[in-house]
């Protein structure tokens, strides 16, 4: 038995759990020591069975609670050496845990399998968490579904997805021309169109759950991103993420 909970996904902070009976990670923590204990608590998950908090990389909004999280806590940090070296001073944790993207990391029973994905960061990665023959993508932050990215998905049970932006919102959007450019680069994000043709095309058989994470409060919004993802609704359970409160706990079995 696996649960999986978005704590927050979006561009003010996010932070997710994938545990078993035993054991349990976090990965990503935007958002304070106290809304993640928090909202922990109002879902029912129990923080002692945290054994570590896995960072994808250094911006504020994935990085800026885990210095406090983790000596709370007390449990390992994980990260890739360049997300380390860039984060800023007040939100890098005491100690960390260094770990090669590619590497496979052994924490309690649980597998996390580590990859580089492209984004406009100093050594970004996504993972996946694997418990007996589970496996968890979280899968934000995504400029260009590359290859690392597509053999991941194939892999999940369930994944936490990008899906940060509606292109006609972005482009009639009132950013400026610069970012909407990064946004829309290769090293910026998913948008709902991108998201559907990476599970459409690229998810394995053993894909039950997708939840639209990381969505854009300036260009998207959720009925656009669950629109955009009718097509696959017959064939995957859909579910969105909040960037203020917890999404449900979903349960999956081997």
């Amino acid at each position: 038995m696996v649960q999986i909970c978005a704590l927050a996904s979006g561009s003010n902070g996010n932070c997710y759990y994938v545990g078993n009976e035993h054991d349990a990670v976090l990965v990503d923590v935007g958002v304070s020591r106290r809304q993640v204990l928090d909202r922990m608590k109002k879902v029912g998950l129990s923080e002692q069975k945290i054994r570590a908090i896995f960072i994808t990389h250094e911006h504020s909004d994935h990085s800026r609670g885990v210095k406090l999280l983790s000596q709370k806590l007390k449990v390992p940090v994980f990260m890739s050496p360049g997300t380390f070296n860039r984060c800023y001073d007040a939100n890098r944790p005491d100690v960390y845990t260094p770990f090669s993207p590619g590497q496979e990391v052994g924490v309690a029973s649980l597998r996390i399998h580590t990859f580089l994905k492209y984004h406009d960061a100093a050594e970004p990665c996504s993972f996946v968490v694997q418990s007996a023959q589970v496996c968890v993508g979280v899968m934000t932050d995504i400029g260009e579904p590359c290859d690392n990215v597509k053999q991941h998905v194939a892999m999940c049970d369930a994944i936490f997805l990008e899906s940060n932006y509606d292109e006609r919102m972005l482009w009639d959007g009132n950013y400026p021309l610069f970012l909407k450019n990064r946004v829309s680069s290769r090293h910026g994000h998913l948008s709902n169109a991108q998201a559907l043709e990476l599970v459409d095309t690229h998810a394995g058989p053993r894909l039950k759950m997708v939840y639209l994470s990381h969505l854009s409060e300036e260009n998207n919004h959720p009925t656009l991103a669950m629109k955009c993802f009718e097509p696959l609704q017959e064939r995957y359970r859909i579910e969105l993420t909040n960037r203020y409160a917890p999404s449900s706990v979903a349960v999956l079995n081997a």
